[in-house]
């Protein structure tokens, strides 16, 4: 027998230890998935200017996590360790749109093995990649779209006494994002590395609204659930990485990779309570075998917290790894990071590459090309606004942040003496970590360097074109 059917056959005979005597089925597990919503972007961590009421009244209803992060801020690294428990360099999905490496197991089949039905709908891996992670379901639009009617669906016709396990992805708020739906762009809160423009103001109020957006499928699913999955279940919104913003998506400042966590959980959670405990995407699986009464299998990154969610524990995570390796020639910048409760270090493996995104390289003006015009307009006669369109593009090999005094990543600490000490033991846990990873460094695509003339990407044909 193989290591993994063993690790399937053991998990079954604890779930059958744990829960057979009682005759108390493991628990229902429903997980919806955002696609580029920051933490800070809710009701629930204190947005005043963004409409998500279903998030919020999930958090009155169960646990907000406050300190939960993805592996990495980029949809296909980020979903493929969730579906694997292992960090990108170990499972191959370093890139986005890359799929994982044939030889790596998925988690999904050992829920399977503990008896449960595992499904997926919408955005849950990344593309066609569904198919390669061993769901017993895969419904939705994987790519776009998708609503709440296959759902309902198949709830209806489902086996209801096996357990089950639901991933709901929506696509929404990723770009292109829709039309204003009511926001005011005078009274819009930005974030403070933003360049206030009127071109910004709009594309933030788009990118709202499908923050509302996805908060109404939220309340879709939550009311199917109620009503077709009854008993004992574990509800959590969650969301892949940060907004498509500057210093967000394909970062690792927390705007990139610090991410909405809410479980709802009747008899388990204490209502409106918050947990400040560090958790990262690849221990979401693995904690979900442990709550079905399996064992996780050995090897894996990922670390179940279900004595965090059981009130066994306060505590998961001292240290929070995350990498970024690239998307395409639009974002040809490898980045490390490590972060501690109160600190973060971050390695910009090539300083000597200019920073771009799909943001700055892409001629899709829904990309956020037309706004960014704005930035670089406001920069030749403001001097903060030139600052902050620089730092996005030219960055420094290393970088420190006091994180309890400097939550918005702003002042650079490497450099300073007085914390020379810290940084050179963040190096070292950095170094120890990538090692240990098997991480080659590699660099995906062709860079461009400090100095080179800016160049667009063609996001349809793959084509470059001077810039203007």
């Amino acid at each position: 027998m193989s290591n993994l059917t063993l690790t399937f056959l053991a998990a079954a005979f604890l779930s059958l230890q744990l829960y057979g005597a009682e005759k108390v089925l493991p628990p229902n597990i429903v997980v919806f998935i955002s696609d580029d919503h920051g933490m800070l972007d809710s009701e629930p961590y204190g947005a005043t200017d963004i409409g998500t009421p279903n998030m919020a009244k999930l958090a009155a209803e169960g646990m907000k996590f406050t300190h939960a992060f993805v592996a990495s801020p980029s949809c296909g690294p980020s979903r493929t360790a969730l579906c694997t428990g292992l960090w990108p360099a170990r499972n191959g999905a370093e890139p986005n749109h890359k799929a994982k490496n044939p030889d790596v197991k998925s988690l999904p089949p050992v829920l399977h093995a503990l008896g449960y039905e595992v499904a997926a709908f919408g955005k849950v891996a990344h593309g066609n990649y569904g198919k390669d992670h061993g769901f017993d379901v895969l419904g939705g639009e994987q790519h776009g779209d998708t609503d709440t009617v296959e759902v309902a669906k198949f709830l209806n016709t489902r086996d209801a006494s096996k357990p089950l396990c639901l991933f709901f992805g929506t696509r929404h708020p990723h770009v292109p994002w829709g039309e204003n739906a009511g926001y005011d762009t005078a009274t819009i809160k930005l974030p403070p590395k933003h360049v206030d423009t009127a071109a910004t103001r709009e594309q933030r109020a788009r990118y709202c609204s499908d923050i509302t957006r996805a908060d109404n499928l939220l309340g879709e699913l939550r009311a199917l659930v109620k009503e077709k999955v009854p008993g004992n279940t574990l509800f959590i919104y969650t969301a892949d990485h940060g907004g498509q913003w500057p210093f967000g998506k394909w970062n690792l400042y927390d705007a990139g990779i610090r991410i909405p966590f809410i479980a709802a959980w009747p008899g388990h959670l204490a209502p409106a309570s918050t947990n400040d405990a560090m958790i990262a995407w690849p221990d979401l699986l693995p904690t979900f075998i442990e709550l079905g009464g399996g064992t996780v299998p050995e090897g894996i990154d990922g670390k179940s917290f279900a004595s965090v969610l059981l009130g066994k524990a306060t505590t998961h995570r001292e240290r929070i790894f995350t990498t970024h390796s690239g998307d395409g020639d639009f974002n040809v910048y490898p980045i490390r990071s490590v972060r501690a409760r109160d600190w973060k270090y971050i390695r910009n493996l090539h300083p000597e590459f200019q920073h771009h995104t799909h943001i700055s390289r892409s001629s899709n003006v829904t990309s956020g090309f037309n706004y960014w015009q704005s930035w670089l307009s406001a920069a030749e006669s403001s001097p903060e606004a030139a600052a902050k369109v620089k730092r996005y593009s030219v960055r420094p090999a290393e970088e420190l942040y006091d994180l309890k005094s400097d939550p918005n990543e702003l002042h650079n600490l490497a450099a300073e003496p007085t914390q020379a000490e810290r940084l050179q033991q963040m190096r070292v846990d950095m170094d120890a970590w990538m090692q240990q990873q098997g991480d080659k460094q590699t660099v995906f695509g062709k860079p461009l360097m400090i100095g080179e003339p800016l160049t667009m990407v063609d996001p349809g044909a793959g084509k470059k074109k001077k810039a203007k």
